[in-house]
């Protein structure tokens, strides 16, 4: 390769560099972080201390990459009540992450969207106990219903069969 050549290549990874430096320093001056993944926020979980199933549902959440922070209580009929959760609705653990109340096996997949979407809503239930849900694996799994509630409505939020969309 001749002088002009090399001149060029010495530009070409300068002019990267540079581009880079400055991009870097935008970036910084907007506060503008860079793309990396956020660790889940925690996830403090209400259950009966001999209750398996709420222990597998535990278990996960945090395969799923959450923080989970439980406290076993004999009266969870008090924390559903301070919490809001429809007697409808109820199940045999409760959950509160960030502003939001999550009552039953409701999957990690519905929590992160719940997270990501925001509605204006007390939070997700799955009422009973379905076979498959995570924490109640065995069996055939059912398909079922996330429940997006409020203070006095409710509405699907997503079906799965186990962990999955369905």
């Amino acid at each position: 390769m001749g002088r002009k050549g090399e001149c060029m290549v010495k530009q070409a990874k300068s002019g990267q560099t540079r581009r880079a430096l400055l991009s870097g320093l935008a970036a910084a001056a907007f506060g503008v972080r860079p793309l990396a993944a956020e660790p889940a926020p925690l996830v403090k979980v209400w259950k009966d201390p001999s209750c398996g199933c709420c222990g597998g549902w535990v278990e996960h959440l945090r395969r799923s990459g959450f923080t989970v922070a439980v406290i076993d209580t004999a009266d969870l009929a008090a924390v559903k009540a301070a919490l809001s959760v429809p007697g409808e609705l109820a199940s045999c653990h409760t959950a509160k992450i960030e502003s939001y109340v999550i009552e039953g096996h409701v999957p990690a997949a519905a929590i992160r969207r719940l997270l990501a979407e925001r509605p204006a809503a007390l939070g997700l239930a799955v009422p009973g106990m379905p076979i498959g849900s995570p924490g109640m694996e065995g069996g055939t799994p059912q398909l079922y219903e996330v429940v997006l509630f409020g203070v006095a409505s409710t509405t699907v939020y997503g079906r799965f069969i186990g962990t999955e969309p369905g």
